[in-house]
């Protein structure tokens, strides 16, 4: 299945302004809600909720499947793809970090 088929059954981000990756109180990623970005908040949005914030080989090794058909050029091009390049970290170190989800402010 392509990136782009993936995302589509993926939850929605309209409430979130933004996602931090955590290593213990020190914020290491920040993936913003802009647009260029918008499918990889996605992708971290649903990791986030479907392993409970933590990011580890098991979620990350989920990441790179779902990030499709851009894994290999990441694997190439290294720093051209840093949501991607993150996961590749995570799964070699064997890190584990946690997902912070930024929620939109409420206007009144």
């Amino acid at each position: 299945m392509a990136f782009k088929e993936i995302l589509d059954e993926l939850p929605t981000i309209d409430h979130l302004s933004g996602l931090n990756v955590k290593q213990g109180d020190e914020i290491i990623h920040h993936i913003p809600a802009i647009p260029g970005k918008l499918g990889s908040l996605r992708l971290y949005h649903a990791l986030a909720e479907k392993f409970n914030g933590k990011l580890d080989r098991t979620s990350a090794q989920q990441g790179i499947e779902w990030f499709a058909e851009y894994v290999e050029d990441a694997k190439k091009h290294p720093g051209k793809h840093p949501n991607i390049d993150l996961l590749f970290n995570v799964v070699e170190k064997e890190l584990v970090l946690h997902l912070e989800l930024l929620k939109n402010q409420q206007e009144n």
